[in-house]
């Protein structure tokens, strides 16, 4: 007999561990909810509760919570745990070893193996060696996950209609593209309502899938720019995507205190000496209207609704924009298309 939790309770609030006890042949239960909006009880096996290792039971609970979150893509949790910044995935276990991908604070990574000072991972799609010191794992990763947890609508079809009511009837707010995820606010029996960087629209259930997410690792070439791009865009990028992480605030102007998209994208400009106003409206009055087909990294997006525009974001280069997309999400990075842009514009003279 050995002492082991036998119990957790995992909710959108956090993970209420319910008591260090002694278990011999009484089954582990794991509930799971509010994250997801359900309330399920995923059993662990009799013969599991009675093993004789807290790593077995630790490994069973870890399996159990996965499952009732259905977070794919992981087999041992591990969250990293950084203070600033982003870590360095690298190829292999060294500080020596080829960046191969960047990772945040509170992302998630399945841990395929520790060896001392290193761990070897797997997130999104980004393989390689992190520094022990910046991964939690086991029942210390799962305690941070509860509280990380956010409830997405991913999209697997092209062209989905994103309605202003949950009705096929009703006004279309926008059109998105496969692969895009958006979070959930409110899930109804046929429709999901979603976060668009701040209007609330709907999706047809039978197009997206529900679950749970957390942030994943950014590969290199994720981050690569294309050829021909000077060194101020180059330079431009790189300081919006610090900032990846850092919150979203209404009308705010601060990078690392909150801002919002148009105050985001105006402070960034700002740094290298190029003024704009705070408002999306006007901004993309501001410089020259180009194609899509034209963008370089440091060119703007807009984005808009029934009402006209009302969202901007940085080209980042390689399909990707940086932008601040909402209180929940923050500054982000997300592909060009995840929503119908409807104006680019060049303020960068080059």
């Amino acid at each position: 007999m050995w002492n082991f939790l036998n119990k957790k309770v995992i909710n959108g609030a956090g993970v209420l561990l319910a008591g260090m006890m002694a278990v011999s042949a009484v089954p582990m239960q794991v509930e799971a909810s509010g994250a997801l909006g359900i309330s399920t009880q995923v059993g662990i096996s009799g013969e599991l509760a009675q093993a004789e290792s807290t790593e077995a039971v630790e490994s069973a609970v870890n399996h159990a919570v996965l499952n009732a979150f259905h977070l794919d893509g992981y087999s041992n949790l591990g969250i990293v745990n950084v203070a600033e910044g982003k870590v360095n995935i690298r190829e292999s276990a060294s500080t020596e070893g080829k960046i191969v991908g960047k990772i945040g604070n509170n992302a998630g990574c399945d841990v395929l193996d520790e060896d001392g000072e290193w761990i070897h991972v797997k997130s999104g799609k980004v393989e390689g060696y992190i520094k022990s010191d910046y991964v939690l794992t086991g029942s210390d990763a799962l305690n941070q996950a509860s509280s990380l947890l956010k409830k997405v609508a991913d999209v697997n079809t092209e062209g989905l209609k994103v309605r202003t009511e949950p009705s096929t009837e009703s006004e279309v707010l926008d059109i998105v593209g496969s692969d895009q995820s958006f979070d959930v606010l409110e899930e109804l029996d046929e429709w999901v309502k979603i976060d668009l960087d701040g209007d609330e629209g709907y999706l047809y259930k039978d197009y997206v899938n529900v679950g749970a997410k957390l942030e994943e690792a950014l590969s290199i070439s994720e981050l690569m720019y294309g050829s021909g791009v000077s060194d101020v865009r180059v330079a431009l990028s790189n300081f919006a995507k610090q900032y990846i992480g850092n919150p979203y605030v209404w009308g705010g102007t601060s990078l690392t205190k909150g801002a919002d998209c148009s105050g985001f994208v105006l402070s960034v400009f700002r740094n290298y000496g190029i003024s704009l106003p705070h408002s999306s409206r006007a901004q993309a009055n501001c410089g020259t209207k180009i194609s899509l087909s034209d963008l370089k990294p440091g060119d703007l997006i807009f984005y808009g609704n029934r009402s006209g525009i009302n969202h901007v974001a940085i080209y980042a280069g390689g399909g990707q924009v940086v932008h601040a997309s909402n209180p929940r999400v923050g500054i982000t990075v997300s592909n060009v298309y995840y929503r119908s842009p409807v104006k680019a514009v060049r303020v960068i003279k080059d």
